[in-house]
């Protein structure tokens, strides 16, 4: 399975580092979120990615030409010219991805032990065009899951909003993990065009009932903010 790691990101919550240096590059332990990232899935036999760069593009390839890729075969998917965010990088990453039956989708500011194993059997035995993993853990932003983990509808904490299929009390409120296995039949659903989040797509489908949840207890830190560097660090001290 082919594996789209998101790096185009300008990472301003990561600042004064982001300031002179993309976030995918930002050092854990002394390594890189993206060799981290890189590393962690090919134990899980993934070979082949592709990586969308925009912010200081040029460190990252400098970065991969400097470590052989990490011994693994990267596509360089460069957003330079227009950053596109999730559905749009998605979109222009395209010509890499849609050969691939299934392909996984990582944020490369995500650390995690997630089993990625798990993940892609239970996204292949329940046939739905992505798969999301997600947590019952803190978070301002929730999907919510009918009883057989069915994206139903999501919602904003801190505002108020929320879209729904239907109205519906008892629904799952869990939150998304920024790791997703996705079925290239996804290119025929997809409407929007140019810059766009893939959440916005997802929450168009999910009337269809396309989108199912995988529900894991592992670790996870977004590494968005400098303060989530110390405590990856202490987390993730093995990874």
């Amino acid at each position: 399975m082919k594996a789209l790691i998101f790096a185009a990101g300008k990472g301003t919550r990561l600042r004064p580092f982001t300031d002179h240096h993309p976030k995918a590059l930002a050092p854990v332990n002394g390594k890189p979120l993206l060799e981290l990232n890189i590393l962690f899935l090919k134990k899980f036999g993934i070979k082949n990615f592709v990586i969308n760069i925009h912010h200081f593009g040029e460190q990252i390839e400098n970065f991969l030409r400097a470590n052989n890729n990490f011994g693994v075969n990267i596509e360089i998917s460069d957003e330079r010219k227009e950053l596109l965010e999730t559905g749009g990088g998605l979109i222009f990453a395209k010509k890499f991805l849609e050969s691939e039956q299934d392909f996984l989708i990582m944020n490369a500011d995500i650390l995690t032990d997630l089993n990625i194993t798990e993940l892609i059997s239970y996204h292949k035995k329940n046939d739905k065009v992505a798969t999301l993993a997600v947590s019952d853990r803190e978070s301002s932003r929730k999907l919510l899951f009918d009883d057989g983990l069915i994206l139903r509808g999501w919602k904003n904490l801190k505002t108020g909003e929320e879209k729904l299929t239907k109205k519906n009390t008892n629904l799952r409120e869990l939150a998304f993990s920024g790791i997703h296995c996705v079925s290239s039949k996804i290119f025929d659903h997809i409407k929007r065009k140019g810059k766009f989040s893939i959440m916005e797509e997802y929450l168009d489908m999910m009337a269809g009932r396309l989108i199912i949840g995988f529900e894991h207890r592992a670790k996870l830190i977004d590494v968005g903010k400098p303060e989530a560097i110390s405590l990856a660090e202490k987390i993730f001290n093995h990874y």
